[in-house]
């Protein structure tokens, strides 16, 4: 079956020839293939000025990013059988890197699959819908995950916030089988509940793993704090792994008292403190009744979500790493992370040293990572690198 066409305005497709995936609204020729011909999640053909077919995809006239590319085969046919030859793909992967069945099995655009996130915990699967186009695709997607993964059930996390850039509502279902509540997610020598349903985006933060077990080394003895510390992932590894004493922060007191139950499953539960309230406030307040600590771990939610945000998000960063830094001792270890895409690495690291600089500290940058490879990165979308983080050493004044 022949695809209606998207024809892109002159020299508009250096980057999809580059292996970019999307083209954004002004790149569109609109006079050639008007975008109001279109309903939210068709599939398209996209072709260049000259006429060369750069790919199919499928279309939201709503959408700044207007058209999503599936494949560069002009002859692709975008159903189930393309989506289970992705799915293979992506479980063959995690298969070979991780010995137990908990990880992210698709990280979207990078594992050919735009606008579907999918989360395993064994044999339950967590899947987020992002776009009109995957949205439309769902009963094939949920059909050739049954296929590929064979799981007991599938809840579709359907309410993230960027669902309604694409005029799509917010909903949770459950699309196979009857999904549980929480399930225990299995990470180094702990084991942690958590909320499917009703716990944040789709239940677990899998992308930082390689950076928990990175702070590890600096643990032992310490005294540690936990900012937006969610359900423990970060602090109860690092009290399994030797820490004296750790304090979890979190504006969450739902999340908290799942931390509380997972240290205890865990046999930490007399090393560990919660605080329920605004990390910036806690801080603050640790600050002032003279409190320190020996390693602190700021991992906040994405404080720049979109490009207009950037100033006030950056000073976001600056305020709280400095927050962090004032109540860290000296030779204590600071793991600062960011999950916004639009903040670069270096910019993270030179927020910490300008806020070291301004409280008058020495610093050394020890180590430094980014997202586990079950988020892999798509080497032509730059957006698709967005977790960083940076381990600094706190020094006395030089």
């Amino acid at each position: 079956m022949s695809l209606p066409v998207i024809q892109l305005r002159p020299r508009e497709d250096r980057r999809l020839r580059a292996g970019h995936l999307w083209v954004f609204s002004n790149e569109i020729d609109c006079q050639a293939t008007p975008l109001t011909a279109f309903e939210p999640g068709d599939p398209v053909r996209v072709q260049s000025a000259h006429g060369r077919c750069l790919g199919v995809g499928y279309v939201n006239p709503q959408s700044l990013i207007s058209v999503r590319l599936m494949s560069g085969d002009p002859h692709a046919v975008i159903g189930r059988e393309l989506l289970a030859d992705r799915l293979r793909r992506a479980l063959a992967w995690r298969e070979r890197i991780y010995g137990l069945p908990f990880y992210r099995l698709v990280f979207a655009e990078a594992d050919g699959l735009p606008g579907l996130v999918c989360d395993r915990y064994g044999d339950v699967l967590v899947a987020q819908f992002t776009t009109a186009g995957m949205e439309r695709l769902k009963d094939d997607v949920i059909s050739a995950l049954e296929q590929v993964v064979r799981p007991k059930s599938i809840l579709v996390r359907n309410d993230a916030p960027s669902r309604a850039l694409e005029g799509l509502s917010s909903y949770v279902e459950a699309a196979l089988g009857e999904p549980p509540d929480e399930v225990t997610v299995v990470e180094g020598s702990c084991r942690f509940r958590v909320a499917l349903g009703a716990g944040q985006k789709t239940g677990w933060f899998y992308d930082q793993r390689p950076n928990r077990a990175r702070l590890l080394p600096y643990v032992a003895r310490a005294r540690v704090l936990d900012l937006f510390s969610y359900v423990g992932g970060f602090g109860i590894q690092a009290a399994a792994h030797g820490a004296h004493h750790t304090t979890l922060v979190d504006a969450s007191e739902r999340a908290l008292s799942y931390a509380r139950a997972n240290a205890a499953d865990n046999g930490v539960a007399a090393h560990i403190a919660t605080i329920h309230g605004d990390a910036f406030d806690v801080l603050r307040d640790l600050r002032a009744a003279g409190l320190r600590f020996d390693v602190v771990i700021s991992d906040p939610p994405a404080l720049i979500k979109r490009r207009k945000d950037y100033d006030a998000g950056l000073a976001a960063y600056q305020r709280l790493n400095e927050a962090a830094l004032a109540v860290l001792n000296e030779e204590g270890v600071l793991l600062s992370a960011s999950c916004s895409h639009h903040l670069e690495r270096e910019t993270l690291s030179r927020v910490v040293a300008q806020a070291a600089i301004r409280l008058r500290r020495g610093l050394q940058f020890v180590d430094e990572g980014g997202q586990g490879p079950d988020h892999p990165v798509h080497p032509a979308i730059p957006e698709t690198a967005y977790l960083k983080t940076v381990v600094a050493r706190s020094l006395p004044a030089p």
